[in-house]
């Protein structure tokens, strides 16, 4: 019984509301478990077991929702099971309508760290918002901050259902979506329409405390009816895409984790000063 039920459900993706916050973070955190690069991250950002803290999650809760009540730009959905409800999967991006200021696109470091810790955890962040403000400045676009499903509910696609609606949402919105992929996601969102660009960043061994040096792919899918490179698009200006008649957007590409290293550290930065 219970497989025939499995097998008529599918993942619907909705907007997070305030109720969600634990259950779509329990899957945020959990998903760190089965992924190297988010795994090391972790270990950086939170030195020393703090995750595993008696009141972590809740602080970590307090601290999402008075970041809500502050955020205009970036946003939060979950996949969930059509039939139990069940948070699957969930998304965070920043939706970038309209250009941003130096002011809004400055790096503030990871202020909840001092000392070595901070220093190291400002090596491995601090390159991702430097290419990120040297890509795209403060033109209009869409960024992914993290892709998440829970270890419990993979291969029963969420990820897909998540990702073909930021696909969706890039065609609608006349925007390029851009991502930090992990190297074990990379053939994944190259098989689903994203382009690896020519820069990159890579997070040397002495600072990450591996084996070996570890180069993170920079991904960008464009919108459908774009008609351009992301190069061109950058050499151009970043001009507005003529966007043809009412498009009706589709797409059956796919992402998966993304920044989920700056999304951290907008949320503890929030949390601190609350």
């Amino acid at each position: 019984m219970e497989e025939t039920k499995h097998s008529k459900s599918y993942p619907v993706v909705l907007p997070a509301l305030i109720p969600d916050i634990k259950s779509v973070y329990d899957v945020y955190f959990a998903s760190f478990l089965n992924e190297k690069m988010a795994r090391i991250m972790v270990d950086i950002i939170f030195p020393g077991g703090i995750m595993d803290a008696e009141d972590f999650r809740k602080n970590h809760t307090a601290g999402t929702l008075a970041y809500w009540h502050s955020a205009d730009s970036q946003y939060t959905f979950k996949c969930v099971d059509n039939h139990s409800g069940d948070v699957m999967g969930m998304a965070l991006g920043d939706i970038i309508l309209r250009e941003r200021t130096p002011e809004e696109r400055q790096f503030t470091g990871i202020p909840w760290l001092e000392g070595k810790d901070r220093e190291r955890a400002e090596k491995v962040i601090g390159p991702l918002a430097e290419m990120r403000e040297r890509l795209f400045g403060g033109a209009r676009h869409i960024y992914v901050h993290v892709i998440a499903v829970h270890p419990s509910y993979q291969r029963r696609g969420a990820a897909r259902a998540l990702i073909e609606w930021g696909i969706d949402l890039c065609d609608r919105s006349n925007l390029p979506i851009y991502l930090e992929s992990s190297p074990t996601t990379m053939p994944l969102y190259k098989k689903m329409g994203f382009v690896t660009l020519k820069e990159k960043i890579v997070h040397k061994k002495e600072v990450l405390g591996t084996d070996e040096d570890i180069e993170v792919p920079l991904m960008v899918r464009m919108p459908s009816y774009a008609n351009m490179t992301f190069d061109q698009w950058r050499e151009r200006g970043y001009p507005d895409f003529e966007k043809p008649g009412l498009s009706t957007g589709s797409g059956s590409h796919i992402p998966v984790l993304g920044g989920l290293i700056s999304r951290v550290v907008k949320m503890l930065t929030g949390l601190i000063h609350s």
